[in-house]
């Protein structure tokens, strides 16, 4: 059995066999969780240490970071993100322990002024009390 191809004009067509390259396996996409989460959350905590949940965020930051290092260390895959999420969780960490100890001083030195009758009398009271008028 002679089975020819014809194309649209009727002519005879000879088949033609293309090789086909062997096909590569391509290694699965490297997950970089836990240093993709350590810069992110590094980031946030760093954005909002003002408000001291950076310090929080930084905290969780700082350690999904060192874990990450740890597994680029073997893998070698994420170091960049992982160095970045311990770099902005520290410091994250840091500006929400000096807000922290900025606020505490402030309160310290001007507790006398918390009952006052006017904000105008808050503000003379704070006044004498940092620059000791």
């Amino acid at each position: 059995m002679n089975t020819q191809l014809l194309n649209t004009q009727g002519i005879e067509m000879t088949p033609t066999i293309r090789p086909t390259s062997p096909t590569i396996p391509t290694p699965p996409p490297k997950r970089t969780g836990p240093a993709g989460a350590a810069m992110v959350l590094g980031i946030i905590g760093l954005s909002t240490s003002v408000v001291f949940i950076g310090g929080l965020l930084g905290a969780v930051g700082l350690v999904l970071g060192i874990i990450a290092l740890v597994a680029s260390g073997r893998t070698g895959v994420g170091r960049g993100k992982a160095i970045t999420g311990v770099v902005t969780s520290a410091l994250a960490i840091t500006v929400s322990v000096l807000v922290a100890v900025a606020l505490l001083w402030y309160a310290d030195r001007t507790q006398e002024c918390y009952q006052p009758d006017s904000f105008r009398q808050y503000e003379q009271c704070v006044h004498q009390q940092l620059t000791g008028d």
